[in-house]
């Protein structure tokens, strides 16, 4: 797999023998307010919208007020903010009862959450995010408010960090560089994080990230190689314990993740996992 850079400075992946599709601008303009929504299910306004994606504050209102129309926004309570509507959803849900993927791995990953109390997911990248393509939780335990679907950020999370130890070194410097320009004055910062989860990866095959994306929530990590296609993905578990002894938790999952990769890795092995 090749990388090239997209319109707003991401590696984006590309095939090696198909030319680049020429792109419909109005179209990747209203996809862009689309991605927009995250992890955190907030409704946002245009001016939010402007912000996140980057678009100027005339394309975004005609982006949702089109996007309204067509039934992938709504308004919340008839004011100004916007929250994904059915049209959006019924893409998600169409992907997931499509996807081989997901089929294949959700009761693994069910009975894999329930034994370690924990939230269990598997993530692929979606420009400088990690997308979950499936999720399973504990019903005993506190969790991020995030399912299939969801965007996390790369650089802070422990799924995005075991996902770039993954990478050829060219294409992870190309990924590093494009997130240390999208994190601003906490560019270092976070650089330190993913370098240190490559070094604790190397050392106990797992990474971890404590309070990094939310105060109180753990995550750990690892890459994982799955199917005909040879996708590379995060598979990781985490869960909210502002409590939480952090080297008791690793040194308890950390073993159990190491050998679930490995099943993981049997289970896909003849699917075709290509996002």
């Amino acid at each position: 797999m090749l990388t090239e850079f997209c319109s707003t400075g991401a590696p984006a992946p590309v095939s090696r023998s198909t030319p680049a599709a020429p792109v419909i601008q109005t179209l990747d303009r209203g996809l862009e307010v689309l991605r927009a929504f995250r992890a955190e299910r907030t409704p946002m306004t245009n001016a939010e919208l402007v912000r996140r994606t980057g678009l100027p504050k005339a394309t975004v209102s005609r982006m949702t007020t089109t996007l309204v129309a067509l039934g992938f926004l709504r308004r919340v309570g008839g004011g100004p903010r916007f929250a994904l509507a059915t049209g959006a959803h019924r893409i998600g849900q169409t992907y997931i009862e499509s996807s081989p993927v997901a089929r294949c791995v959700t009761p693994f990953m069910q009975a894999l959450a329930d034994r370690l109390r924990v939230s269990v997911s598997l993530a692929i990248p979606d420009r400088l995010d990690m997308l979950y393509v499936a999720q399973c939780t504990s019903a005993r335990i506190a969790t991020l408010r995030i399912g299939v679907g969801s965007l996390l950020p790369m650089g802070w999370t422990a799924s995005g960090r075991a996902w770039l130890s993954g990478l050829q070194a060219e294409v992870q410097a190309r990924y590093i560089a494009s997130l240390r320009q999208s994190a601003g004055p906490r560019a270092d910062n976070m650089e330190q994080g993913i370098r240190a989860a490559f070094d604790e990866l190397k050392a106990t095959g797992v990474c971890t990230s404590f309070g990094n994306f939310q105060r109180g929530a753990f995550g750990i990590a690892i890459p994982v190689t799955v199917g005909r296609s040879d996708t590379l993905m995060a598979l990781a578990c985490g869960a909210v314990d502002p409590q939480a002894d952090t080297a008791a938790i690793a040194s308890r999952i950390a073993p159990e993740l190491v050998a679930a990769s490995k099943a993981l890795v049997d289970l896909l092995r003849d699917v075709d996992a290509q996002p």
